[in-house]
């Protein structure tokens, strides 16, 4: 492929709308959790619990994600009462929403046993994978279970020590990278939740920037490509992707991704790109996560080089198949 630069307005140089912090494949942890200028954690003195004993708050960032579990997981809930736990999941082929529910509650649970017994190893994760219905499931039992699960790893959240070390699947090796993952898990499946019952979704703008943070940097490790050749690949002198958020907060709402050489490294950034994307942030999250097309029929617009976009959103992503 040969690096071009579109003649568009929203490719041109204009200086850094948003400039933040680069993360690379090197990077350690979550670092955008941190530094991101709209990611600015409230100072918690303390938090009520289900056994109704009031204990410290170690971690506002813990905080901060477990209340967007807890929030997220009631968004879904109400989303599908009352709907058929047999009804598909577009999203998710094969799936019903019966299926949908055992993953996500499934996925809490996998996490928070991570998280409570600072496991430094793979935990099974038949309840992630595993994910077949039984014959008496509804989808008021499967919201209340799912609804527990979620309160349940938001409280061990909120009394795990923030500088625990725990296994993860991706640098980071503390309990906030479950926090976060878990957040845009319950995000996108709520999405998928919501297509299938034919309602409509919103997102709010901070999480919606973050669950964005979260991809691309992940598409910035080289293991999160099919292989080592893949990766290799898209690299070459000059390239870059470009997204802009056409309805983000003033200051936000842009990341260029640089993948010039290795490590590819992103950060938030409004320059000349090799290729460029634009739509609304929770269009432009759910087309990282395969729910849009890039297409104006999605709300979202390519400009420039589009094979390269095509080959980087598919390879970046091949850790979602996994």
């Amino acid at each position: 492929m040969t690096a071009t630069e579109p003649s568009t307005e929203d490719t041109t140089d204009r200086g850094a709308a948003a400039e933040g912090a680069a993360n690379g494949a090197s990077g350690s942890g979550l670092p955008s959790v941190l530094s991101s200028p709209w990611f600015v954690p409230s100072i918690l003195q303390s938090v009520n619990y289900r056994d109704g004993m009031t204990h410290p708050s170690p971690s506002p960032v813990h905080e901060r994600y477990a209340a967007r579990i807890v929030d997220q997981t009631a968004q879904l809930t109400a989303t599908v009462k009352g709907a058929d736990a047999s009804a598909p999941v577009p999203g998710c082929p094969g799936w019903t929403l019966a299926h949908l529910l055992r993953h996500v509650g499934g996925t809490h649970r996998w996490a928070e046993t991570i998280v409570r017994t600072q496991a430094t190893e793979p935990v099974p994760d038949e309840q992630v994978n595993d994910v077949t219905p039984e014959a008496d499931d509804d989808i008021d039992s499967l919201s209340a279970w799912l609804t527990d699960g979620a309160a349940r790893f938001a409280e061990t959240l909120r009394s795990t020590d923030p500088d625990v070390r725990v296994w993860t699947v991706a640098p980071g090796g503390n309990p906030a990278f479950w926090a976060r993952r878990m957040t845009y898990e319950t995000v996108v499946h709520r999405f998928d939740a919501t297509a299938a019952v034919g309602a409509t979704y919103t997102l709010d703008a901070d999480v919606a920037i973050d669950g964005l943070d979260e991809w691309i940097w992940l598409s910035t490790l080289p293991q999160a490509f099919p292989s080592e050749a893949e990766y290799a690949a898209l690299l070459g002198p000059g390239r870059s992707i470009h997204f802009h958020a056409t309805d983000a907060p003033e200051g936000t709402g842009e990341w260029l991704i640089d993948l010039s050489e290795a490590p590819s490294t992103w950060s938030h950034a409004h320059k000349k790109a090799t290729a460029a994307v634009r739509g609304p942030l929770a269009d432009l999250l759910l087309l990282l996560y395969r729910r849009r097309t890039p297409t104006p029929a999605d709300g979202i617009e390519v400009l420039g080089d589009e094979a390269l976009f095509t080959d980087w959103i598919q390879g970046a992503g091949a850790w979602l198949r996994r």
